[in-house]
């Protein structure tokens, strides 16, 4: 059985504690962004200075948020390239060159831009047509908008990123023994595939991908080089139990309700804002830097909450894993290989469980597999 390595888990540690200090950064660096964009006046001088040139609000939102968006990421390229590329690299975590790193950036963005226009001229639509009703509207399209892209993504957009191949002969034994497992989980999937997860990382990882017809099982090349059959197979009787569990569902609605019960709030709180900082209307793209600290702030008191339930329902998932395998030693120890490979903390704090963690932490999980060995 694998054992816990304890120089890595010197450097989980230290590795965990730089990502926490660069998430602090970013979120201070963040707020001070909105900050000065409400209280030195920019934002309405940049939309003063759009009205002179062009009248239409669909290209008004436009170009506001190119500008707006465009100077927060050229500020913020240093601590993303730092986070993003330096860091694995320094702790050995990633493989990737700069030139594959910049062209994932440049993806990202001909993906992500289009996309985020699309959200923020669907939000200036509701707050210009619906009235007080606007965070509603935009609740119910935000989830059209999460279904939809959680059923394309494993077909349209994740293949931009990686190369998805089915498993083949040179796994037959694993292919059936994940299809068989899916079948006892009553899960329909159109295959199992494996992706070059090295080219990028030295981390492993098994997902279930898609909804109806494009659900699929995916593994990392990592992880079907370095793990058992019966590790493999704990992995993916976790992610399985999520479908078991109708997680999916459960999930998408909790965050359907708590996006809808944070627009509300904020938009109780943008009509104070509007009055303070002088905006014409809450339509007015001007304002749109209080609407983002706003959800901001909400965000982060309500995401101990949303990382308790997700704990919740990933608890569920290892004791299905557990219960239909069988194979609670295949589970310690092909979690305890991911905790070393990973570089993952197996006993961190109890605050930043509370802060950081949707899953529990892999020594609760480990000593979960352990029990049930010897139960």
């Amino acid at each position: 059985m694998t054992t816990l390595n304890p120089e890595k888990q010197k450097q989980a540690k230290q590795y965990s504690r730089i990502k926490r200090q660069l998430w602090l950064a970013d979120t201070l660096f963040g707020a001070a962004y909105l900050l000065a964009w409400l209280f030195l006046g920019w934002s309405i001088s940049l939309r003063s200075w759009i009205d002179a040139l062009i009248k239409n609000d669909w290209l008004v939102v436009i170009l506001f948020f190119a500008i707006f968006g465009g100077l927060y990421s050229l500020l913020n390229f240093p601590l993303a390239y730092y986070s993003g590329f330096v860091l694995p690299h320094r702790f050995d975590q990633s493989n990737q060159t700069l030139k594959d790193w910049i062209v994932d950036q440049l993806k990202g963005l001909a993906i992500g831009v289009p996309l985020g226009i699309l959200v923020i001229e669907l939000i200036y639509l509701a707050l210009r047509s619906t009235g007080d009703l606007w965070w509603l509207w935009v609740a119910g399209g935000l989830l059209l908008m999460n279904v939809l892209l959680a059923n394309l993504a494993p077909v349209l957009i994740l293949p931009l990123f990686n190369k998805f191949i089915p498993l083949g002969d040179d796994h037959k034994e694993l292919e059936e023994r994940l299809l068989k497992l899916a079948a006892r989980a009553n899960t329909k999937v159109k295959g199992v595939f494996k992706f070059d997860m090295s080219k990028r990382t030295k981390s492993a990882n098994a997902a279930l991908m898609g909804l109806g017809n494009t659900r699929r099982i995916v593994l990392g090349d990592t992880l079907i080089n370095e793990f058992t059959l019966d590790e493999i197979e704990t992995v993916l009787a976790h992610e399985l139990g999520h479908q078991v569990h109708n997680d999916i569902a459960f999930l998408i609605t909790f965050g359907t309700l708590s996006t809808a019960l944070g627009l509300y709030l904020a938009s109780l709180a943008f009509n104070h804002a509007i009055i303070f900082f002088g905006f014409a209307s809450a339509a007015n793209v001007a304002a749109f830097p209080a609407l983002a600290l706003i959800m901001s702030v909400y965000g982060f008191i309500t995401s101990p909450i949303d990382n308790a339930f997700s704990r919740w329902r990933e608890n569920m998932a290892d004791d299905y894993a557990l219960q239909s395998t069988g194979k609670g030693e295949a589970f310690a120890s092909g979690f305890t290989r991911l905790a070393n490979q990973n570089l993952s903390e197996v006993d961190p704090e109890k605050w930043v469980v509370f802060m950081f963690y949707s899953h529990p932490p892999l020594g609760e999980r480990i000593e979960k597999a352990k029990r049930f060995v010897s139960s």
